[in-house]
């Protein structure tokens, strides 16, 4: 049977890696972005990202240009398709910057997907994956972190933001016996695909860590600020449960099938992680004998709002989903180097790149 399967914020670094999966798996696939956080030559149909997700899988990719907040336009696009379930990855994701601009995660991150959810209804589509987060455990009172462990007391806006729309579904699924609605809680996720033609591609200065370690290597910028060196870890610097983003990918395909399944109703929540914590300075030195070269870094203050140790407890999704990870930091380190080295500017560099 085709399933389509619409995905919001497809064209970024996770949508797009899985928008590859689920054309690979058969899937019909929906993508929709407002572009904010993706390279979109205004010439071209589709981002680039998702132009060589075409390339890569040989099949077309369905986009629209929308943002999940316009109302009218997102039910157009429902009404032009018979959707059998979402995947909503759309919204703003930097720790640092929520904790300057709450209220735009607050309008983007949980207005946007109530629109998102109201649309749905309206078209009487049921089936939603959640892209949610490791944030919204907040500091940690026991590692590995599962499932059950206490949510809510986040640190940052985006983590809030995160912790309030599970709130939501949560409340949606009490009220409406129809809504089957997944909660995936990404750790932290790196690499990119095995072609090095997609990746994480961040607006102006990375966020995250990786692509800022690639852009050091790669020559782009100078030297790593690392945020700490005193945090009660082994070498005194954070430590986070790092996933390769195809395994990450994958795991949404497997909570798309236990959605699909007969007689599976209400809210469920997971965990996407390795189970594995890996400290700055780890990720550093991995790194350097992926690309071969010594990685410059200074250490800095805390940043507001990070957290020492994180890392999952990825039992309840090995048991229910049938899902477990397959890459390791190894994998992570050689495929975002690939990736970086054969594209120093991202998406939006000269073809001399590819």
């Amino acid at each position: 049977m085709s399933i389509t399967t619409l995905t919001t914020g497809a064209a970024g670094f996770i949508g797009s890696h899985t928008v590859l999966e689920l054309l690979e798996a058969g899937h019909n696939v929906i993508c929709v972005d407002n572009g904010c956080n993706a390279y979109h030559d205004k010439n071209e149909s589709l981002p680039e990202s998702l132009k060589r997700v075409e390339d890569i899988t040989g099949k077309k990719v369905t986009f629209y240009s929308v943002d999940i907040r316009d109302k009218k336009a997102l039910d157009s696009v429902f009404k032009k398709h018979k959707i059998d379930c979402v995947i909503h990855f759309a919204a703003l994701k930097a720790v640092g910057e929520s904790c300057r601009l709450p209220l735009q995660y607050y309008q983007n991150n949980i207005t946007g997907t109530s629109v998102l959810l109201e649309v749905m209804a309206d078209n009487e589509v049921y089936n939603f994956v959640y892209s949610s987060s490791a944030t919204v455990y907040g500091e940690p009172t026991f590692l590995p972190l599962t499932e059950d462990h206490p949510t809510g007391n986040c640190t940052n806006p985006y983590g809030k933001s995160k912790y309030f729309t599970e709130e939501i579904l949560k409340d949606l699924c009490a009220s409406d016996k129809n809504w089957n609605v997944i909660s995936l809680r990404y750790f932290n996720p790196v690499g990119a695909h095995k072609s090095g033609r997609i990746g994480e591609d961040p607006n102006g200065e990375p966020n995250n860590l990786m692509p800022y370690i690639s852009q050091v290597a790669v020559g782009k910028r100078q030297v790593l600020r690392v945020f700490g060196n005193d945090w009660p870890t082994h070498d005194g610097t954070g430590v986070r449960d790092y996933i390769h983003i195809v395994d990450l990918a994958q795991g949404h395909l497997s909570a798309l099938s236990k959605l699909l399944k007969s007689g599976s109703k209400g809210y469920a929540v997971y965990n996407l992680g390795t189970g594995v914590g890996y400290s700055v300075l780890d990720m550093v030195k991995n790194f350097s004998i992926a690309c071969g070269k010594d990685i410059a870094y200074e250490f800095a203050p805390r940043r507001d709002g990070d957290i020492a140790s994180c890392y999952a407890s990825t039992e309840k999704a090995a048991n229910e989903l049938g899902w477990t990870t397959k890459l390791g930091l190894k994998e992570m380190c050689e495929d975002t180097w690939r990736w970086q080295k054969n594209n120093p500017n991202g998406f939006a560099g000269l073809k001399s790149d590819l």
